[in-house]
């Protein structure tokens, strides 16, 4: 069963930054393309960044172009999210998942960031 843990948020003053980890288990890591998403009370959740299964190719949207960097240790299961110069609209929540928890509606707890100007 596909798991995923996410953690590494919290409360930071505009233009800070935050590294967020996910750690994946139950599936094979390499495989697969990781998303980190987000989502703010009200709104539907938003794709933010994407990485390969070979972590070769990554995209970013965007709203966080130039600011956020994904990345991954298929050694270590484990995807990156490094945010820098965070902004107030940044705050939310932040989840990881492959594309098959993404199409079944499976979430972790995610993690929270906040952001305060």
């Amino acid at each position: 069963q596909a798991q995923f843990v996410e953690s590494g948020g919290g409360l930071v003053q505009s233009g800070g930054s935050l590294r967020l980890s996910c750690a994946a288990s139950g599936i094979t890591f390499y495989n697969y393309i990781i998303h980190w998403y987000r989502q703010v009370p009200g709104k539907e959740r938003e794709l933010v960044a994407s990485i390969s299964a070979a972590g070769d190719e990554s995209y970013v949207a965007d709203p966080v172009k130039g600011r956020f960097i994904i990345s991954r240790d298929n050694v270590k299961n484990t995807v990156y999210l490094q945010m820098n110069d965070l902004q107030p609209e940044d705050t939310a929540v932040y989840y990881c998942n492959y594309p098959p928890g993404a199409n079944l509606d499976a979430w972790g707890q995610g993690t929270q960031v906040t952001v305060s100007s």
